[in-house]
């Protein structure tokens, strides 16, 4: 009545396919990445077919994950930010490519496991998380609005233990280096995308998606509507930032509505490479484009800011995500202290 069937994937994974047919029964499948796993899934499923034990929806049993996943990429997915469609749509593609033949209710937390086991190979635990919440949440749709299983297994399961975010910032000889390096690049647009970054906190994204509609010079304010979160953020555009949008302003390109368009003008420039170049050649360690971000945050804390007011300039909705800078600010949560020692027991 079982039957299983070893299959070879194309990154070299054994896989173990196996089937219960029973006349007058949906016929049951599932993969799994052990011999042993097999033959006691296979085993406990065809007692419970035999003493007439099913608990999987119409629909589980008959969608595969392929299905899910397919209309899940057609309906869902190109609703999304359009930055993190291509990541989403890899991430999905390898589940597909595992377990896209297996029916909706045959997979289970177990198998899942095996497969986050199998993910963790060579990726980062951050890494398996994305593709773990990649495939969570197609199943949230296909519970909530398509009906097509009962319950998201995904989430029946452990997520591994992401690191601490880091907090790499540039000290003020760094700074110096990066943005001389960046006035010399090729890339005309890099100095400027720097010091933006490093002032309003920007990811790169935010900042090359920029259109001039969204850049206010007289009242010095910068518009992001390519978020992260999805909302849009206004951040003060002051001091030396301003008056180099200011200059930018004077030769913008009128053919495109771009701040910081490619050669063509139809989209971002690239500045991937000129940002590595300029990095190496003011031989800075371990710094990504992404710390111009962490070293404006910095900043803010060593210059008296509050969490709060450091959640609200990067555009976080809680303070979890800013309290790696808490230490920053010791001087500043110092002075509060003192404030209110004096206010209650007089200096």
């Amino acid at each position: 009545m079982a039957t299983i069937d070893k299959r070879i994937m194309q990154d070299g994974t054994v896989v173990y396919r196996v089937r219960v047919r029973r006349k007058g029964y949906p016929q049951q499948v599932a993969s799994f990445t052990k011999l042993s796993d097999a033959k006691k899934w296979a085993q406990i499923r065809e007692g419970s077919v035999l003493e007439g034990r099913h608990f999987q929806t119409p629909k589980a049993k008959k969608h595969t994950l392929t299905d899910l996943i397919d209309r899940y990429i057609c309906e869902i997915l190109p609703h999304k930010r359009a930055s993190t469609v291509p990541d989403q749509a890899r991430q999905l593609c390898w589940w597909k490519r595992h377990l896209g033949h297996s029916l909706l209710a045959d997979i289970t937390p177990a198998i899942l496991v095996e497969h986050r086991n199998i993910l963790t190979q060579g990726r980062t635990n951050a890494t398996v998380v994305r593709y773990l919440a990649a495939l969570s949440h197609a199943f949230t749709i296909a519970v909530r609005e398509w009906q097509w299983c009962a319950d998201n297994p995904v989430r029946k399961i452990t997520k591994p233990k992401e690191p601490r975010g880091r907090v790499r910032f540039l000290s003020e000889d760094e700074r110096q280096r990066l943005l001389a390096a960046c006035k010399v690049s090729r890339n005309s647009s890099l100095y400027i995308i720097v010091v933006l970054a490093l002032s309003t906190g920007a990811r790169r994204g935010e900042l090359l998606s920029l259109h001039w509609s969204d850049v206010d010079l007289k009242r010095g304010i910068l518009t992001f509507r390519e978020t992260k979160n999805g909302e849009t953020r206004a951040v003060p555009l002051t001091g030396y930032a301003l008056d180099v949008m200011t200059q930018h302003a004077k030769i913008r390109r009128l053919d495109t509505s771009f701040v910081f368009p490619d050669s063509t003008g139809t989209r971002p420039v690239g500045i991937r490479e000129a940002f590595e170049g300029a990095v190496k050649r003011a031989e800075i360690a371990n710094f990504r484009f992404h710390d111009c971000r962490h070293s404006a945050a910095s900043y803010l804390a060593m210059n008296g800011a509050s969490l709060t007011e450091i959640a609200e300039v990067l555009g976080h909705k809680t303070l979890a995500m800013v309290k790696r800078y808490a230490h920053l600010s010791e001087a500043h949560t110092a002075g509060v202290v003192a404030r209110m020692n004096a206010a209650i027991f007089g200096k």
